[in-house]
């Protein structure tokens, strides 16, 4: 495919679609980026500057067209202490750090790990983004007057039926006009994007942090830098998966990988604040009709446009439209159908989804909660493999041979069990282990059978092992002491 092809496919193939979805992110980010600054507890320019920074870059340098990356909580949450400990520097100190470790990441391809994270994991994943995306407008509509509840209502009914009269105009962005022009033209008292915090007026300027280039900073930012990077990439390999799955096409997992760090970097040269991949925005973006890059780098630019150009009319866009907003992104993202499936699906899958929506919900780091999933799917898929491997045993009419058929997978979790099926104790001269229909996978399952052949001659018993298939008889060789003539030796 040539260049101007690719070119048309990820920038131009819905121009219209994808400035229209733009504007809507770009409204969107105002709030999140401000309030992700005060959570990383650092002047809101800080965060507006990144989510500029890492939007525009990323639309193109990153692997998945269509999907929002800018600063976000994940991220925010972890450089906290580092702030308050040490000053706002090392923060962007910390995020250069963290953009370097993260290209490191692509060129390791640790984007493949993405391999080891089930369904229900994801779906455990998506329905905890949802509830806490929901949260979070919890404190936009806790003591206010009902004027806010009203234009929240009027918000979302603009956003569900407008489609029906059109779909030209995304209708959230519909709602954030209607709502922002009754709010002015009537004087409503109801909460601003001004009251959140004070929005900047310059533009960003490149600068190298302003911290001692020694071993004593390294040691101060590299635990920081390391978790941001990890939180970040894996957030952003699951909104790819999501943005996928969505728009039913391909993402470039470690182009996105090297991708993420190289807009970390530049946005710690520009004082800005570590951030990733956002699956509200991302989700808000694909339902408004944004596909390709260009829907990213609108709302990056249109961001930094809004609030050096026009802040102050900015400043007065109502925020109850904006929560409308984002309670249509909680309820879009939610995974309805896993609830109403949850009886009918394997109890372990349900499990493993509960788990992970509990984990995040509880602790709102997405990281602990995938991990949480991930090591239940592990453990529950061993068991099941497990149970995958069959012995069955048989005496010869003589009584004198007893002969052992394993079938099925031996490996670290079925190991024990290879060896709990023999009977060493039973007075017979001699034993086959016939393991024609069974695979050995790792050094364990070489061990077990040691095991097993070594105790029987010491028992006195002649033993013999037939059926290894090549890649088994490989492993047993290289790994394997029971057919070794020292081992022998000890074993008689």
């Amino acid at each position: 495919m040539s260049f101007l092809s690719t070119f048309r496919r990820d920038w131009l193939s819905s121009p219209r679609a994808d400035v229209l979805a733009g504007i809507v992110v770009a409204l969107a980010l105002i709030p999140e980026a401000i309030g992700f600054s005060i959570i990383a507890g650092v002047d809101p320019r800080v965060g507006l500057y990144a989510s500029f920074s890492i939007a525009v870059i990323i639309s193109c340098v990153g692997g998945r067209p269509g999907m929002i990356s800018a600063a976000t909580a994940a991220v925010a949450v972890l450089v906290g202490p580092l702030v308050k400990s040490h000053g706002l520097e090392y923060l962007f100190a910390a995020t250069l750090l963290m953009g370097v470790f993260q290209v490191i990441a692509g060129f390791l391809r640790l984007d493949l790990l993405m391999q080891y994270v089930s369904r229900s994991v994801i779906t455990g994943f998506v329905n905890a983004l949802a509830i806490l995306i929901f949260m979070a407008q919890l404190p936009q509509l806790i003591g206010v007057g009902p004027t806010t509840y009203v234009m929240v209502a009027a918000g979302l009914a603009i956003i569900y039926l407008f489609p029906y009269l059109t779909r030209a105009v995304p209708s959230p962005l519909v709602a954030i006009l209607v709502l922002t022009a009754i709010s002015i033209y009537f004087g409503l008292q109801v909460n601003t994007v001004g009251d959140m915090g004070a929005l900047p007026s310059a533009l960003p300027s490149f600068a190298l942090p302003q911290v001692p280039l020694t071993l004593d900073t390294l040691r101060t930012i590299w635990p920081y830098s390391l978790t941001m990077a990890a939180v970040g990439l894996l957030e952003s390999m699951l909104t790819a998966q999501i943005v996928d799955d969505m728009t039913d096409t391909p993402s470039d997992k470690r182009r996105e990988c090297k991708g993420q760090g190289i807009a970390n970097f530049v946005t710690g040269l520009l004082g800005g604040m570590g951030g990733c991949a956002m699956i509200g925005q991302s989700v808000i973006n694909v339902r408004s009709g944004g596909r390709s890059r260009l829907s990213t780098f609108v709302a990056g630019a249109l961001l930094l446009f809004l609030i050096v150009v026009l802040g102050p009319w900015v400043a007065r866009i109502p925020m109850p439209a904006l929560v409308a907003v984002m309670i249509m992104v909680s309820i879009g993202t939610f995974s309805w159908n896993a609830v109403f499936k949850l009886r009918t699906h394997p109890w372990q899958s349900s499990v493993v989804m509960l788990a992970t929506v509990m984990v995040v919900v509880w602790t709102h780091d997405l990281a602990r909660g995938v991990l949480t999933g991930v090591l239940l799917s592990g453990v529950f898929f061993a068991g099941k493999v497990r149970r995958m491997l069959s012995v069955r045993s048989s005496l010869s009419p003589d009584g004198r041979q007893r002969r052992y058929d394993y079938s099925g997978q031996v490996f670290f979790a079925s190991a024990g069990r290879f060896a709990q099926e023999v009977d060493f104790k039973e007075a017979v001269d001699g034993v086959v282990l016939d393991v024609s229909a069974a695979h050995f996978w790792d050094i364990s399952a070489v061990e077990a059978l040691d095991k097993v052949v070594m105790k029987l001659r010491r028992a006195g018993k002649q033993v013999e092992v037939v059926g290894l298939n090549a890649a088994s008889a490989t492993m047993v060789e290289r790994f394997g002491v029971h057919d070794k003539p020292q081992a022998c030796g000890r074993g008689d």
